[in-house]
């Protein structure tokens, strides 16, 4: 099946971000529209959803899954990014390279195990070659197995493990996929890409 992933400008694209965050439990703490629009803007970025047809009324199409990515430099200022390039130091090059930093997603739980976080994960990796990016970065928690065997299917490597002094399950995993001509002759879906 052909997915169709809308890729939106930065000001839709968080709000719509802070609207489908609130159908994931996972998450502790959801994401604000102005908090995306802090991040992400004065970097380069990109914001991508699928949306489906509700089960049971497939004249209602509602948003499924999201993925959102932006650059991550080794001068970063924002404290939180200032820390972690400074965790991933050793394990990631950042000097003379562009790197993606694989900020948040996921599929809501209805719809997982469709195609649709891979054909979100394939897209971000075909932007991110195109637009001159050597690596992609994803930090993730232990706990988060079925987000750690998605990373690992899309090969991804574990580049550095932290570990929580009291819950393991806690722990930090940092992986990472380099980027060259090779990573697009493995990817598996057939997508499109509309421009909100």
């Amino acid at each position: 099946m052909k997915q169709v992933i809308k890729q939106y400008a930065l000001e839709q694209g968080a709000l719509e971000i802070q609207y489908i965050e609130e159908f994931f439990g996972e998450f502790g703490r959801k994401k604000t529209a102005t908090e995306i629009v802090q991040r992400l803007q004065d970097r380069e970025h990109l914001i991508h959803m699928i949306e489906a047809p509700l089960a049971d009324e497939p004249s209602q199409v509602v948003p499924v899954a999201f993925k959102v990515g932006h650059e991550i430099r080794s001068d970063e200022s924002i404290p939180k990014l200032a820390d972690l390039v400074r965790r991933l130091d050793g394990s990631v090059q950042f000097e003379g390279r562009k790197v993606l930093y694989a900020w948040i997603g996921g599929t809501r739980r209805d719809w997982r195990g469709k195609g649709f976080f891979r054909a979100l994960s394939e897209e971000q990796e075909a932007w991110a070659y195109q637009n001159g990016f050597h690596e992609i970065v994803v930090k993730t928690k232990n706990k988060f197995y079925e987000m750690r065997g998605t990373l690992d299917n899309l090969r991804f490597e574990v580049v550095k493990f932290e570990r929580h002094p009291g819950d393991n399950a806690e722990s930090k995993v940092y992986l990472s996929r380099k980027l060259d001509a090779s990573v697009l002759k493995s990817h598996k879906l057939a997508r499109t890409v509309v421009r909100v």
